[in-house]
């Protein structure tokens, strides 16, 4: 059992309302852009964001969503042990602060893929962990130039990634790893869209223009 499991709640219920803030909606608006949810694949993130013209707003989006994954899991990660937490209370603020942004509160429970936020909460598991699998989109989207085909790449790698670091590069944990793996599914399926788009060769690649909905 953990120290004391209203930190847990709380730690926890703060990464999902943290996570609940739509980026690429509030600094749309902010830019005085178009809603990212009228346009594009209706997908309020970083790369559909870029489709508005503003590279400044997709970096934002980008930068902003990442660190709201990330630093709820580095509060843990750092401060935890003092307080008796361990991996489990990592784990959990990992898959709240994910969920928020899949499903804001804020936002009528209508979120991004989670891309950019999934690989901010990996930076703050593992920061090489999160090297390696940004690494791995990056070469994907480099050569093939479609977004989401880099994030599916990067879901199926990133658990490989964690269990093959093992001893070493970090020390695994079974709340860590199940968090990992539970957000890789969550962005598979939240990508199933794409996929079929990828294979009948509908889908957008990085850099195309916004289409209204």
């Amino acid at each position: 059992m953990f120290a004391d499991s209203s930190i847990v709640v709380a730690l926890t219920l703060g990464a999902y309302v943290v996570g609940s803030l739509s980026f690429a909606v509030i600094v749309s608006r902010l830019m005085g852009l178009d809603d990212p949810r009228t346009y594009g694949s209706q997908n309020p993130g970083a790369t559909n964001v870029l489709r508005s013209g503003s590279k400044a707003a997709a970096a934002a989006t980008l930068l902003l969503d990442a660190l709201k994954g990330y630093f709820p899991v580095l509060l843990v990660k750092v401060f935890g042990p003092a307080v008796g937490l361990d991996d489990r209370a990592v784990g959990l603020v990992a898959i709240a602060a994910f969920m928020g942004h899949l499903w804001p509160v804020f936002f009528g429970f209508k979120g991004g893929k989670g891309v950019a936020t999934a690989a901010g909460i990996l930076f703050g598991v593992e920061p090489l962990l999160g090297v390696a699998t940004i690494g791995t989109w990056l070469i994907v989207a480099f050569f093939f130039r479609y977004s989401s085909l880099a994030a599916l790449a990067a879901s199926v790698f990133a658990p490989a990634y964690y269990v093959f670091g093992d001893k070493l590069a970090w020390q695994t944990s079974e709340a860590e790893l199940l968090a990992v793996t539970v957000m890789s599914a969550l962005l598979l399926m939240r990508h199933k869209d794409n996929i079929v788009r990828l294979v009948s060769g509908q889908e957008s690649k990085i850099g195309g223009k916004k289409d209204a909905s």
